[in-house]
């Protein structure tokens, strides 16, 4: 407890949840390389699929999502077009506004990408929900 009674900060815990976490984002950088994509091209190809309403993004709300300045998306965005993973599109409801969507291609790799995840996620799972568990009740 701290001079104002209140119980102190779970160091142990939070040391052990960034390491987890530490992990998780090391082996996905590392699946992303093995399927030939930058860290950052994976998550653009997982926020437009995964985060879309109708599978496809703004190269703004993709800066927003990505947390990156306009510029550096539309780059990434050309990258990612000339792998054939995503392709520009006008926006239905506003010919002025580009729309960012994956190709065939690109929903393969994302596909087989994201199982990968999904199966590092239910091996560290449980850990990572203990921790949270054991935040959430001090």
């Amino acid at each position: 407890m701290d001079e104002t009674g209140q119980q102190g900060p779970d160091y142990e815990t939070l040391a052990r949840f960034r390491h987890e976490l530490r992990k998780f984002l090391a082996f996905s950088e590392t699946a992303a390389g093995a399927a030939g994509l930058t860290s950052q091209q994976h998550q653009a190809m997982l926020a437009v699929r995964g985060l879309s309403r109708d599978g496809a993004l703004s190269i703004g709300e993709l800066a927003e999502i990505l947390i990156l300045r306009h510029h550096s998306v539309v780059e990434l965005v050309d990258r990612l077009g000339k792998l054939g993973l995503v392709e520009r599109i006008a926006d239905p409801a506003d010919g002025r506004r580009v729309l960012v969507r994956l190709t065939s291609s690109g929903e393969d790799k994302l596909h087989a990408l994201s199982s990968a995840h999904m199966k590092e996620l239910a091996a560290i799972g449980p850990a990572l929900t203990e921790m949270l568990r054991s935040l959430h009740h001090r």
